[in-house]
């Protein structure tokens, strides 16, 4: 079932935006050295390399966290312009990066982003989608922000394929597969999306990686 059509009760327990909140307080203090056992850098650099990025790009990071994306992007772009809900992850952030110069950081929510129409020419989500309490109006806001002829690329975690897993797995967060990725982008209103699944190494969780053109009405 789409997660738009799901009941509040449905959702994971850290689709919550308190609760996710409390817990990225105590993960931000581990999350670099958590965070490369499911999402490192080298499934970051096959991501990024599915994007067409220019030097003077426009390009917004949503639920950057920590910075990792981040400071991938940087390697291709003049400017990336941050966003994350979690005061705790964004003081980590701004010990890489500073609070002024290549990262312009902003604290708010996915669903409502501070941004006029069409200010981006990419829109970038690593780890993020997961904590979503409604993923296709996130979606739509992302597609509201990005240019006609941008891209939006969104990585999250790839559905078990075992049926008890998977049940345990989506009463923490949303998991999905390459249906549900499609439904959600199309009642988002994106037509050209294409599906990529990453694996830091045999046996350890999978992303699903989606990258999404942005069309005109």
């Amino acid at each position: 079932m789409p997660r738009s059509a799901e009941a509040p009760g449905d959702m994971g327990v850290l689709e919550d935006k308190a609760r996710a909140r409390l817990f990225y307080r105590y993960l931000s203090k581990v999350y670099d050295r958590v965070n490369p056992f499911v999402w490192n850098e080298a499934m970051r650099e096959e991501a990024i390399g599915l994007l067409d990025l220019e030097p003077d790009d426009r390009v917004l990071d949503v639920g950057c966290g920590t910075g990792f994306a981040t400071e991938g992007l940087l390697e291709r772009v003049e400017t990336v312009h941050g966003l994350d809900q979690s005061a705790h992850q964004l003081s980590r952030a701004y010990e890489k990066f500073g609070r002024t110069g290549p990262v312009r950081f902003y604290r708010g929510d996915a669903e409502r982003l501070p941004f006029a129409d069409d200010s981006f020419d990419v829109v970038w989500s690593s780890g993020s989608i997961e904590y979503w309490p409604n993923p296709v109006a996130t979606l739509r806001e992302f597609r509201r922000v990005a240019r006609p002829g941008g891209q939006v690329l969104v990585v999250g975690p790839d559905a078990p394929k075992r049926g008890l897993v998977r049940r345990v797995a989506d009463a923490i967060m949303l998991f999905y597969d390459e249906d549900e990725a499609d439904r959600m982008f199309a009642e988002a209103g994106f037509r050209d999306v294409e599906h990529t699944i990453q694996q830091a190494r045999p046996g350890s969780p999978r992303a699903i990686t989606t990258l999404a053109q942005v069309t005109g009405e």
